[in-house]
């Protein structure tokens, strides 16, 4: 069994994003762009309406499910554009190593 709250190479992590105008009602911006950041340096993008990966749940309210390759901190940015609703929003999780998937000789694991 997994442990709660920790996030592991090859499983799901949710990332959601809101969306909503300056009086706090929920919009679906223009455009929504979703980029992740890997530990080594590789920038992956998704685009709603262009990738299937982004979806939306209901209005303002989007998420990609992605499933991280590698341990280590992996960054994240949601970003829109449209009147009253361009705004960007950026966040980190971490990936918990594991020597079934890091290199067992590494220094992480003496």
């Amino acid at each position: 069994m997994l442990t709660p709250g920790r996030n592991y190479v090859n499983t799901t992590v949710r990332l959601a994003v809101n969306f909503q105008d300056d009086d706090a009602t929920d919009v679906d911006p223009s455009t929504v762009t979703f980029k992740v950041y890997s530990p080594s340096g590789v920038t992956t993008t998704y685009v709603y309406a262009t990738d299937a990966e982004l979806i939306r749940l209901d209005t303002g309210d989007y998420y990609v499910d992605y499933v991280p390759n590698e341990s280590g901190r992996w960054h994240y940015r949601w970003s829109s554009t449209g009147t009253g609703t361009a705004i960007a929003l950026e966040g980190t999780f971490v990936v918990q190593g594991s020597v079934f998937y890091d290199d067992p000789a590494s220094d992480a694991y003496r």
